[in-house]
């Protein structure tokens, strides 16, 4: 081996290693992060979400190097599991769901689970964006092109707001997973507007009420 080389495994080995301790360590986690906190989750620490994967580093590495060599049918996960909806729902999960994940597992939601992904939580709340909601507001036609309704009590009937594709009208009286308490809008006129979903969205006050249902699970601080 040439002086050069040598000198750069000696070098780099150990730099490396060190870099590696530095990220995983807790001081130091702004430095993989990904991004901002969404609404919400400001106070959270990475490890409530981020759980760590199964054996040591070593073990994982080697698990890992196995299977690139083909000694091995499946690599394993490195430093952590991957996060899940199974982490949110964690926190998040309630009986009284007006749309949960579970429920775009039927066959009816095909089309909607390729086009958007609803039965994952991060289609919509994909993290580290510093923000509440990382979908664009008019989602609703995914799955509601067909929706009729007898005796609608809308000024503007839902077919009618459907077939001009109002799909910005939706949220104007629905919050999506129903956990906010609150009268629904008859008049089409009083809708709430669409810039104060979007700010909503960005992480602003809810425009829809301070009551609710169900709070998320408090993580310890």
């Amino acid at each position: 081996m040439k002086r050069a080389s040598r000198l750069g495994y000696l070098i780099g080995g150990p730099l490396s290693v060190v870099v590696l301790l530095l990220l995983l360590l807790p001081l130091f986690k702004e430095w993989s992060a990904l991004g901002p906190m969404n609404s919400g989750h400001e106070g959270m620490e990475c490890q409530y979400c981020h759980l760590p994967a199964t054996g040591t580093l070593r073990q994982q590495a080697q698990a890992n190097a196995r299977y690139l060599l083909g000694l091995r049918q499946e690599g394993v996960h490195f430093g952590h599991e991957p996060v899940t909806t199974a982490n949110c729902l964690a926190c998040h999960e309630r009986p009284d769901d007006v749309h949960p994940v579970f429920r775009f597992y039927e066959p009816r939601f095909a089309e909607a689970r390729a086009a958007i992904q609803p039965q994952d939580c991060v289609s919509c709340h994909r993290e580290h964006e510093g923000v509440r909601v990382t979908i664009e507001p008019t989602y609703c036609s995914n799955c509601h092109e067909d929706t009729v309704m007898k005796d609608d009590p809308l000024t503007i009937p839902h077919e009618a707001l459907i077939q001009q594709e109002r799909w910005d009208s939706c949220l104007g009286c629905h919050d999506f997973h129903g956990n906010h308490i609150m009268d629904l809008p008859t008049d089409v006129a009083t809708l709430i507007s669409m810039d104060d979903i979007r700010r909503y969205f960005d992480g602003g006050p809810s425009p829809y009420s301070d009551l609710r249902t169900h709070q998320a699970k408090k993580v310890p601080q």
